[in-house]
């Protein structure tokens, strides 16, 4: 079977050694028959053209990925797939209840080695593909595909273009064209570009910088960028808000990147991070492909998270990265409640966003913070090492935590088992602050904290456990809230043992301290950050 999003109208198909059988043009889908099954290693030219069709508007859905200036698509969108995708599938579960639908299926288990050899995201169809491209567009445009630019000639009132990738990639390629300017610098053999409307021009510079950051990073400390050129190409917002990672090629919608105002040096500098994050994909995703299992997306979004926050701390600091990890706590905690099938452990997330985007960040930061930020980074290396461009089988989440587990050692398996293959959390707070001025200008402080964990399960039933853990304590001249930058408010912070639900810590400090937390900067996953912190009482 051959299928197409519908609005995509296939207008002719031909296949060699074989023939269309049955169609169903309302929802492009068409069946061939070969004439002669193919052979192992045998090859069939199957040729094709897709039209954009958008006659008038309807309620809802229309075409605008081919815009008069600013076109942006994908093949995923305008080019038949073999096989089925269940993407695209009646979605809403309420409606395919209604409709007397079957649910739709689970994903594959972790354990079910028959799909290893399957990948998580662009289904059985291709593994890693040669790409060359030619492609037109008006005479003032620029196009852009991944590769790398080999011709570029005018015929007429069209300019041409053709791109050459020059290593096998993912089945997965977008085109954009747009009268484009260009920003461009080299750092360490690679060009970085930003391809922007003129007029949006604020944050490219910025971009720029971000781009030159992620890579100089992830090179160091995951593996060699596989690329010449990294590409920032600037698209509409009516398009959608968004970024996307191709092959050297970062699709960024001007809603969140070209048009953000950036000026408050309060605000989470989110250019910034976006840009870091769709960097990381050239890592996770373009040379780590997870297999057809559960937990693919922790090898994509999870990492790719993680190896922007890494970008964002060494720009900002831990302060700016508490405000950042809130933000992810408290969406992750708050998404709970909305789960409709059952909430997985993260090792065993089911595409489920609220998780390996939100919780993902905290567990990784945490995981960082814990074994040491060399220990993790040597254990993503070494898993691009053993599994890069993999497909046989393709990469899970079992093969990092095993090789974390070496790179970490013994006495962090407990760590690694609630933070990935448990759904753990802690109830932290600070039940009472007090301080006293010494003779000699020092201050006396007395923490008195409460402290819970717990273990879930995929309905969010808790049951309660014994605790003992290394927490963070902290004391602080200010409050955090009010802190954006530097240490010099930090008093005090080490990790303590809490092992009792209720324990007291005394400290001695140089200046006077107004607030003290337990898990101050949110590394941990706790039912209630709001009451880590608390002011100090003066006596």
């Amino acid at each position: 079977w051959m299928e197409t999003e519908a609005g995509r109208q296939v207008v002719s198909q031909t296949l060699e050694g074989g023939q269309i059988g049955e169609a169903d043009a309302d929802y492009a889908m068409y069946r061939f028959d070969l004439a002669a099954p193919m052979q192992p290693g045998e090859s069939r030219t199957l040729d094709f053209e897709v039209a954009f069709n958008n006659p008038g508007f309807r309620n809802g859905g229309n075409v605008s990925s081919v815009n008069y200036n600013g076109t942006f698509f994908n093949n995923s969108e305008a080019m038949p797939g073999i096989g089925v995708n269940q993407q695209l599938f009646l979605q809403d579960r309420q409606q395919r209840r209604r409709e007397g639908f079957d649910p739709l299926p689970r994903a594959n288990d972790l354990e079910d080695e028959e799909h290893y050899h399957e990948s998580a995201y662009f289904g059985s169809d291709s593994h890693y593909v040669s790409f060359r491209t030619i492609v037109s567009t008006s005479a003032d445009q620029i196009v852009v595909a991944p590769g790398y630019l080999e011709r570029e000639w005018v015929e007429g009132d069209r300019r041409y273009f053709e791109y050459v990738m020059d290593r096998p990639i993912l089945n997965f390629y977008a085109w954009l064209s747009a009268r484009y300017e260009v920003a461009e610098r080299e750092s360490n053999g690679v060009l970085h570009q930003v391809f922007h409307h003129p007029e949006h021009d604020w944050n490219v510079e910025r971009m720029l910088e971000a781009s030159e950051d992620s890579i100089n990073y992830f090179s160091e400390h995951f593996s060699p960028y596989q690329y010449r050129q990294y590409r920032i190409l600037e698209f509409p917002m009516y398009f959608g808000t968004f970024a996307q990672a191709f092959p050297n090629t970062i699709p960024f919608s001007e809603g969140i990147g070209f048009i953000a105002d950036l000026r408050d040096e309060e605000d989470i500098d989110y250019v910034y991070y976006v840009t870091a994050h769709e960097a990381a994909h050239q890592w996770w995703a373009h040379q780590i492909m997870p297999a057809n299992v559960q937990g693919g997306t922790m090898l994509v979004e999870t990492f790719a998270q993680y190896s922007a926050l890494m970008l964002m701390r060494q720009e900002y600091g831990e302060d700016h990265m508490r405000r950042f990890l809130k933000f992810e706590l408290d969406n992750y905690l708050g998404s709970r409640g909305s789960e409709a099938v059952e909430e997985q452990p993260l090792y065993r997330v089911e595409n489920q966003q609220y998780i390996h985007y939100r919780k993902g960040s905290v567990i990784m930061y945490a995981l960082q913070d814990y074994v040491g930020e060399e220990a993790v980074n040597r254990a993503m290396s070494r898993l691009i090492d053993e599994l890069a461009y993999s497909t046989n089988p393709y990469p899970t989440t079992l093969d990092f935590l095993r090789i974390m587990r070496e790179e970490a050692g013994e006495e962090y398996d407990q760590i690694i088992t609630d933070f990935f293959e448990r759904i753990v959390l802690f109830d932290l707070q600070v039940t009472d602050a007090t301080a006293t001025e010494r003779s000699d200008g020092r201050w006396d402080v007395v923490v008195e904290v409460e402290a819970h964990k717990y273990e879930a399960d995929g309905e969010g039933q808790q049951t309660e456990e014994a605790i003992d853990y290394m927490i963070d304590i902290g004391v602080f001249s200010q409050s955090l809230d009010d802190t954006f930058e530097g240490s010099d408010h930090v008093l005090y912070m080490q990790k303590h043992r809490v092992n009792e639900n209720t324990m007291r810590f005394e400290f001695i400090v140089d200046e006077r301290p107004e607030y003290v937390g337990i898990d101050p900067y949110n590394k941990l996953v706790d039912r209630n950050s709001d009451d880590n912190l608390s002011r100090v009482t003066i006596q």
